[in-house]
């Protein structure tokens, strides 16, 4: 297995084992509380992340840097072909009117010309703005208003309408162009009789300190706010980013890197990722789509040898080779080879880390045997060529981790928000923790409060938000940007996620209990969709469960009823609560019988960005969700269980 020969490898090459630094300090009790990790890259003094692609078109013109899907094809784009996009469409902008920290809002899928956007704004001296491409003209209003965006840059007419509706009322709408109609092209074209010297002038006048993007937060609570970025913070996250991982994707795999991103470029997760790509001169390749349907054929074309994404991805993957499985009425031996999974990595895992003898004869024999039916199977629908994946978002389930681990793939675990330029902390290439996030990234501390909040500090915490002292003022003190989250250190400084601080539940029992823990576990499972953990001043704990429309799908097909089952009928089946019930009981494994759900519901439709349940990035909205199934909460205590 691969994987397993590129851990030996990392044993025996000290160079690598030795990378991560990290200082340990403990309260009086001896309890970890903060963890400083060495930074391996230095802080940038001059310059900016807009140089990127004029370095390496000066330093290696001919190397392919990107791969563009073009008739059918992904063609490769060279470091000088690039840089010379990057200039005309600068040069655009210019002429269009961008002055020196004007902002730019980008609405678009992933794709090609948002990359080039991103750099080209940067090379005229002016600031990114990205805006989700699925944003209501409601959101888009706001995010355009309160960052005083004077051009935008839209990938459909559909997203164009979106912004004139929204922005309408404004004294002044904002310039618009659009790439599904030739933007680029266009602005390359408006550009052509400004100098290549003005775009340099531009550039090389950016310092690290200045402001490279506004990313404006999910708004889970209230308002997005604008979290202003620096060419520092994206610096800071990408060369340490950059410098902790690749020489384990690079020297132990002797493979050239490649990665294929399909996160949303309006995510800071997405962003940070395409500037280390850039920096590392790391082949990327762009897929407009998340959903596992769109990707696996883009997989199998690309084939890439690592991958950035979210838990969801893992699940689909996970969940779409068992239902696979039990169409071929081989549902049992799947769920054999997922139990096999999880006790080899767990096994080898612990020999890895010497603190066990690691899988004997007998396991072997049933990895292998799996590794033959169902491991290689995973491998093939990414790509064939992918060893290692990042997951970010939320919670990865371990058991996941470790099935996914023995198929040959390592999943590292990160943690992080826009506030800290994507990554805080990751799990390093030689010191895999499932269950954890990691350490901090090089160049950050973590520390937890006495209240167990996660705080954090280092080149990658943002400054400010947008003309928001006050809200700026309550996260940040003396550099510690206070996220919200709720944590633990252990021994070795490893990070572990236990909640939400603004979500923590208190029933009238007086039990704490944190929903994260297991809203994460409770999505994780087949057929739930997404889910709502309930229980403050309540006697127990109780949720409110949607249903995954293609697990649905799934479960009817599979005992031979209607697709067209209506889904009041589905979800009061006695089949399907009890299917559910399984997810319920493996989410109560994580926690105390006092803190465990109770009681659920099923309930009709999904959490989604319309329904306004979900931010674009996939994150609940839990007062409105609250609001939303009022009547079914109600419901759920009626009884008094």
């Amino acid at each position: 297995m691969g994987v397993r020969r590129d851990l030996k490898r990392a044993q025996q090459r000290t160079d690598l084992a030795t990378r991560t630094r990290t200082e340990i300090i403990r309260d009086e009790r001896g309890v970890v509380r903060e963890v400083r990790a060495a930074p391996l890259a230095p802080r940038a003094t001059t310059g900016s992340t807009a140089d990127i692609p004029f370095t390496n078109a000066a330093q290696a013109p001919d190397t392919v840097v990107l791969r563009r899907k073009q008739h059918g094809a992904w063609q490769p784009v060279t470091a000088a072909a690039f840089a010379r996009e990057v200039t005309a469409v600068a040069k655009g902008l210019i002429a269009a009117g961008l002055e020196p920290g004007g902002r730019i809002a980008v609405m678009s899928r992933t794709r090609y010309e948002w990359t080039v956007l991103d750099f080209a704004i940067w090379a005229a001296g002016g600031q990114t703005v990205p805006v989700y491409a699925t944003s209501s003209a409601e959101q888009v209003e706001w995010i355009i208003r309160d960052s005083g965006t004077r051009f935008v840059i839209t990938e459909t007419a559909e997203n164009a309408t979106t912004v004139r509706a929204g922005t309408a009322g404004h004294p002044q709408p904002p310039r618009i162009w659009q790439l599904d109609t030739d933007g680029l092209d266009d602005l390359t074209a408006l550009g052509q009789d400004v100098p290549d010297e003005e775009v340099t002038k531009r550039r090389t006048a950016l310092t690290p300190d200045t402001p490279a993007t506004v990313c404006y937060t999910s708004g889970t609570t209230g308002r997005p706010k604008g979290c202003v970025l620096t060419h520092a913070n994206l610096h800071a996250e990408a060369a340490n980013t950059v410098e902790l991982l690749h020489p384990m994707f690079r020297d132990l795999t002797g493979q050239t890197a490649s990665t294929l991103l399909f996160l949303p470029l309006a995510h800071i997760l997405g962003r940070a990722l395409q500037i280390a790509c850039l920096m590392a001169r790391i082949e990327i390749g762009h897929c407009p789509s998340i959903k596992p349907d769109d990707l696996r054929p883009a997989f199998k074309e690309f084939r890439p040898t690592f991958l950035v994404g979210v838990p969801y991805l893992f699940e689909k993957i996970h969940d779409t080779g068992r239902a696979t499985a039990e169409k071929l009425g081989r549902g049992a031996s799947f769920d054999r080879a997922h139990r096999i999974a999880v006790r080899f990595g767990e096994a080898y895992l612990a020999r890895f880390l010497d603190k066990g003898k690691g899988p004997g004869p007998g396991l072997y024999a049933a990895w292998a045997l799996y590794d033959l039916l169902v491991y290689r199977r995973v491998r093939k629908e990414l790509g064939g060529r992918m060893r290692y994946a990042i997951s970010g978002g939320s919670p990865l389930d371990r058991d996941l981790n470790l099935f996914f681990y023995a198929a040959g793939i390592i999943v590292y675990e990160g943690y992080g928000l826009t506030e800290t330029t994507a990554a805080a902390t990751i799990v390093p290439p030689l010191g895999p923790r499932p269950g954890t996030v990691g350490l901090p990234v090089p160049g950050t501390a973590v520390r937890i409060a006495d209240d167990d909040e996660v705080l954090v500090k280092g080149g990658i915490v943002f400054g400010s938000y947008l003309d928001n002292p006050a809200a700026t003022d309550a996260v940040l003190t003396d550099g510690w940007f206070a996220t919200g989250d709720l944590g633990a250190l252990d021994e070795d400084g490893y990070l572990t996620i236990t909640g939400r601080k603004k979500d923590i539940i208190v029933t009238s029992g007086g039990k704490n209990v944190s929903p994260a823990v297991l809203e994460d576990r409770l999505r994780s499972r087949p057929p739930v969709g997404q889910c709502l953990v309930v229980g403050d001043n309540r006697p127990f704990v109780a949720a409110i469960v949607t249903l995954d429309p293609e697990a649905v799908a799934h479960w009817l097909a599979v005992r031979k009823l209607p697709a067209d089952t209506p889904m009041s009928e589905i979800v009061r089946d006695p089949r399907m609560r009890a299917d559910v019930q399984k997810a319920v009981d493996h989410a109560n494994q994580a926690v105390s019988r006092a803190e465990s759900i109770r009681a659920f519901t099923l309930v009709e439709g999904e959490f989604t960005e319309d329904n306004g349940l979900l931010t674009p990035s996939m994150k609940v909205k839990r007062q409105a969700a609250m609001a939303a199934y009022a009547q079914e909460i109600e419901a759920l205590y009626a009884s008094g269980r």
